[in-house]
């Protein structure tokens, strides 16, 4: 059985989402992405349920 990780690095998240890390980072500096949490200095990383809750949001957005 293979459980999903709670945590995305930035480099999960641009090939989740089929981006360079560049356009992940500027949709976060913009606040069109979720906000990053750092676990310790030199480790950022994005939660897989805010992630998820953010495409939720967007397919809510498509179908309004």
């Amino acid at each position: 059985m293979t459980t999903q990780p709670a945590y995305f690095s930035d480099r999960q998240v641009a090939s989740r989402y089929n981006v360079d890390r560049t356009t992940w980072w500027r949709w976060v500096n913009n606040g069109q992405a979720p906000k990053p949490i750092k676990l310790s200095p030199g480790c950022t990383r994005w939660r897989v349920s805010d992630l998820e809750q953010w495409e939720e949001e967007r397919k809510q957005e498509v179908q309004a």
